[in-house]
């Protein structure tokens, strides 16, 4: 009777506390540490988005692979004689050309890229701060953030999942939909238009941002600075939209160098903020920093213009050897001495195609690597810059009649491309003195205008180490005027590739979407088919 009375007290207690911890129970049994949309400060979220736009948060996966292995090498930036940098080949890898968008198959986390670090955090952004005053700038540089990374992602695949991404958690929309990208483009402009023209500089001082710590001045001119790169990019496939949207920014674009956005990294090589295009370049990740080196095309291009940042972004002897990986204190900056290694060649014996066969080659280490400058751990990663603007708005002057001269806005363009590299270190400074002299000896020809003004684009990108947007520029202008190279076994036919295919692990995931948008693309969801705005 004890044994049956003491049970039945213990069970009465235990429903009493039950009862009464069930009674605030989602008060009491919420972790306020918890992340969610209710407890947290979005401008942390905008940060790791900002971070994962310049690679940062990953393995460098999307930066080593889309960024260097392919982009840099098809513009013949760069070259490399390492068998998998099949990008100067143009051979099909699918997982690496699979990596700018994320959740690769042979990625030891299977959530690198675009999709799960950078689209995930800004759409968080975006949708936890609308309506809220106190972040009121916050939400519109955060869709301008969107507008960017969007950019770049629809520019490298063509038609890809846009208005329904990032949104599971909110909508639990789970498997999107491939939007059209004329019809993202559409939006972006949108976007961008609307979201600077709400900046208030009477507003938040957003304290995540990583590029100009809250300056809502500078997000204004960058914000219409990006508006008309977005609206360059329509400038053959849909004119009228880029030269009402041109029209809108003229006047209000970055103003000089010190609006260059750009992220520092981490000199000790931190998990979140090394320089990824550094961590590749200095050979963490293989041998990269020993074989491959700055195209003959791009050097050669330098040289026989006696251009001055020839002395500043290049070096022959960089290293000591491929496996110590230490650079080489005494390294050749001389101009005269840069050498530039041709595209399309290999560590083999076979002739034409081993570079040790090649007619004048001497040593690996005589041909040229990106100056210790331009490749520091806590070097900046450039996003977008005054050079960059000028240079798009000399486009639409010669192209559109609009927005002022030409020739003005050449000559702004190429002096701050030129004078800008002093924001990698003092050491690669170039003086204003030396631009001019530079530009006095290449004065614009408006008769060759489109020609002059997006090769020295593609110089400008090539030294920001900013393939993404080299590739971009050049299928939309077709300038500088490349010769492909001719690799055994290439996927293009001997032609520079236009477009990544969608990585095949979408087939598995988002099935439905993922087979209409792969069904549907023009020439096939092949290296060789066109985003819309390739024309």
């Amino acid at each position: 009777m004890k044994q049956i009375l003491k049970h039945t007290l213990l069970m009465l207690l235990c429903l009493l506390i039950s009862a009464s911890c069930r009674k605030d129970f989602d008060e009491v049994n919420t972790n306020p540490a918890t992340y969610n949309p209710a407890n947290f400060d979005p401008n942390f979220v905008f940060t790791s988005a900002q971070l994962g736009y310049s690679g940062s948060t990953d393995l460098s996966y999307d930066t080593w692979r889309a960024n260097l292995i392919y982009c840099s090498t098809m513009m013949q930036g760069f070259s490399s004689v390492i068998g998998y940098w099949a990008g100067d080949k143009y051979i099909l890898n699918s997982v690496y050309t699979a990596a700018y968008w994320g959740f690769s198959a042979d990625t030891p986390t299977g959530g690198d890229g675009a999709y799960p670090e950078q689209v995930r955090p800004i759409v968080d952004v975006v949708q936890s701060t609308t309506g809220k005053a106190q972040y009121k700038n916050l939400h519109e540089i955060a869709r301008i953030m969107k507008a960017m990374i969007f950019e770049r992602i629809t520019d490298l695949y063509g038609d890809v999942p846009y208005s329904q991404a990032g949104i599971g958690y909110y909508s639990q929309t789970y498997f999107p939909v491939y939007d059209k990208q004329q019809d993202i483009y559409t939006d972006l402009l949108k976007e961008v238009s609307d979201a600077t023209a709400k900046l208030d500089a009477n507003a938040d001082k957003p304290s995540g941002d990583a590029y100009f710590n809250g300056d809502i001045a500078k997000w204004k001119r960058f914000g219409n600075t990006l508006l008309l790169r977005m609206a360059m990019r329509l400038s053959k496939v849909d004119p009228a939209t880029a030269q009402t949207y041109v029209q809108k920014v003229i006047g209000n674009t970055m103003t000089s160098n010190d609006d260059n956005a750009f992220i520092l990294g981490d000199a000790a090589g931190g998990r979140t903020t090394t320089n990824r295009n550094s961590q590749v370049m200095l050979g963490d990740g293989g041998q990269e920093n020993y074989y491959t080196r700055w195209s003959k095309t791009f050097i050669d291009f330098l040289k026989t213009n006696d251009d001055p940042r020839l002395g500043v972004i290049a070096v022959t002897h960089a290293f000591t050897t491929d496996v110590i990986k230490t650079q080489n204190p005494a390294a050749i900056t001389n101009p005269a001495l840069q050498k530039g290694m041709p595209n399309g060649k290999d560590l083999s014996a076979t002739p034409g195609l081993g570079i040790s066969l090649e007619a004048g080659y001497t040593d690996i280490n005589d041909y040229s690597s990106p100056s210790p400058a331009l490749i520091k751990r806590n070097g900046p990663t450039f996003v977008l810059t005054y050079a960059e603007s000028e240079l798009l708005l000399a486009d639409a002057a010669k192209r559109f009649n609009i927005g002022g001269s030409a020739a003005q806005h050449y000559h702004d363009g190429v002096k701050a491309a030129i004078t800008y590299l002093s924001q990698y270190d003092p050491s690669a400074t170039v003086s204003e003195a030396d631009a001019e002299a530079y530009l006095s000896a290449h004065p614009y020809n408006d008769a060759d205008g489109l020609n002059m003004i997006n090769t020295q684009y593609w110089v400008l990108t090539n030294t920001m180490l900013d393939f993404y947007e080299s590739w971009a520029n050049w299928r939309r202008t077709a300038f500088p005027a490349l010769v492909p190279v001719v690799y055994p076994g290439n996927s293009t036919n001997g032609t520079i590739p236009r477009r990544f295919p969608y990585p095949v692990t979408e087939a598995g995931t988002n099935t439905a979407n993922y087979n209409q948008a792969h069904n549907n693309v023009p020439g096939g969801d092949v290296l060789t088919s066109r985003v819309w705005w390739d024309k």
